[in-house]
């Protein structure tokens, strides 16, 4: 049976990682069936598109797992797929949220022959079998005996054979322009050839215990945590560099966990054995802010390759952090935490939410402020969402406060879906606007470069053109005219950078000037 496992985009925001649970379904399939993947962020289809590729490859089960903002184009090509007369699956977490949805039992359309709740590391292979013995059952779910839900044990986790995988689609050099690529090779950033480059998502771990009111990770993967054996992630690390050698390219990894160092002594084990067998790649993580306190776990961090940490710090305003039960986060040591990282040679991802209850015109200014003052890294803000079956939504619902109760079935991006209590929709939006406009324009951007200059030349042209790729996630820069726009704007610190690299490749080497290099990530 020929079987289609695909990843919807949604037609505004663009992700071009890979999404780890294609990979893993497609390892948990019986080897008799052929899978193909596809992924919409990184080869984006219309529904006429992907029906003729279903009908091409013969294919006879697509599986479709979204997240809620791809909702709303998942069920558009999970409608296409149906109508060409191909059975159609559905997971993830958003189908988890709202069951009834897919299945039309909620007064609107039917969009799915079956769905699967929860994870389906459990109940995929038994959803093949069954559709190919044409006995699609409706809903599965993993229960026990008992009828309760059975979340999956991480012990004997499946070897996803990335070596042998095709992942053209999700090479991340062919989405930069020239310009970027030239300034990456110019910079002289060791290693070797950037033929391609890789971005591989791995977990190590699954689960959260902190229950944040706005989020959806505790409800969907459970609030006890799993964790793979030290042994599997390494060889799979292992497997990677290998692969990395012999395509003469780049991988790095993206650790999905929700929260990496939940447990700090067994990430730290994790580490050191990244470490003691040599399987460094450069890394991002996901890791809370209090957990970075420990100086020994960033130190490991940096050692073992980390390069970009991401932080929900959310907001500079503890009652704020308490009215969606994230008072962990203790904003007066957000500085501390943000130096601990760029002493050791690792840049922050800071995540900020506006439009929570606590927040008051001018809050993106007063953000900024604080931002200014730590070391320079990529912020990144957006607007407080009620998801679907998360305490939020259900608080603001019984209060009368939601303004899109289905926001997901028509996405806009950073558009409100409630009303705040201490602004109104539009002004929360234009906050977010302004945060990001300030936060990538030229002059921020050559401030950022400038307060780097002690960096080695490598590690400025990554974050460089780091940063200009992030300013992609608020203002669409996806054609030419758009990256010679940003090029232009930003002509000033390219230039410089440029001007640094030729001079430091022509100048003998007894010449240059000793740099502050950041850890090994090779």
């Amino acid at each position: 049976m020929n079987i289609l496992l695909y990843n919807p985009d949604n037609e505004v925001t663009n992700n071009f990682m890979p999404h780890l649970w294609m990979f893993l379904l497609k390892s948990l399939t019986p080897p008799r069936h052929q899978v193909f993947l596809v992924d919409g962020n990184a080869q984006r289809m219309s529904e006429e598109e992907l029906a003729a590729y279903v009908r091409k490859n013969r294919v006879e089960l697509v599986g479709i797992g979204a997240m809620t903002r791809m909702a709303a184009k998942a069920y558009r090509m999970a409608d296409a797929v149906r109508a060409a007369g191909v059975r159609v699956v559905m997971g993830g977490p958003h189908v988890t949220e709202v069951p009834d949805e897919p299945l039309g039992r909620d007064g609107g359309l039917r969009h799915a022959d079956a769905i699967a709740l929860g994870e389906a590391d459990q109940t995929w292979p038994q959803i093949v079998a069954d559709a190919e013995r044409g006995a699609l059952k409706e809903i599965y779910l993993p229960v026990d005996a008992a009828g309760h839900e059975v979340k999956p044990s991480l012990d004997n986790y499946p070897e996803i054979p990335w070596d042998k995988l095709d992942l053209e689609q999700f090479d991340l050099i062919r989405f930069l322009p020239k310009w970027a690529r030239r300034l990456i090779s110019a910079a002289g950033i060791r290693g070797g050839s950037w033929e391609s480059f890789h971005m591989i998502p791995i977990e190590s771990g699954r689960g959260c215990p902190y229950g944040c009111e706005f989020c959806t990770v505790t409800g969907f993967f459970g609030d006890a945590i799993r964790f793979r054996s030290n042994e599997s992630v390494v060889n799979e690390l292992l497997m990677l560099k290998a692969l990395e050698k012999r395509q003469k390219g780049k991988i790095a990894v993206f650790f999905i966990d929700d929260n990496f160092a939940i447990n700090p002594k067994r990430t730290k084990s994790l580490l050191r054995e990244i470490i003691a067998r040599g399987a460094q790649l450069p890394w991002v993580a996901q890791i809370s802010m209090n957990l970075l306190r420990d100086e020994e776990l960033v130190s490991l961090i940096a050692e073992s390759g980390g390069k970009w940490i991401f932080m929900g710090l959310e907001s500079i305003d503890p009652e704020s952090l308490k009215s969606v039960a994230k008072g962990f986060n203790k904003p007066g040591e957000y500085a501390a935490v943000l130096e601990r990282l760029a002493r050791h040679g690792l840049y922050a991802i800071t995540s900020f939410i506006f439009g929570m209850d606590g927040d008051l015109p001018g809050v993106a200014e007063r953000t900024l402020a604080q931002v200014r003052s730590w070391p320079p890294g990529l912020p990144v803000f957006g607007l407080l969402t009620p998801y679907p079956a998360t305490p939020l939504y259900d608080k603001l619902a019984a209060a009368g406060r939601l303004i899109r109760p289905k926001h997901w079935l028509d996405f806009k991006p950073f558009a409100m879906a409630h009303a705040p209590r201490g602004l109104s929709p539009e002004r929360a939006e234009a906050e977010v606007r302004y945060a990001w406009k300030t936060s990538y324009d030229p002059a921020t951007t050559a401030g950022a470069m400038h307060r780097l200059e002690g960096r080695s030349l490598s590690d400025r042209a990554i974050h460089l053109v780091t940063r200009l790729i992030f300013r992609g996630i608020y203002f669409p820069q996806m054609r030419r005219r758009e990256w010679l726009r940003v090029l232009f704007e930003n002509r000033r610190s390219i230039l410089h950078l440029l001007a640094q690299a030729l001079e430091d490749r022509f100048r003998p080497r007894r010449e240059r000037p000793a740099a502050v290099e950041v850890p090994s990530i090779r």
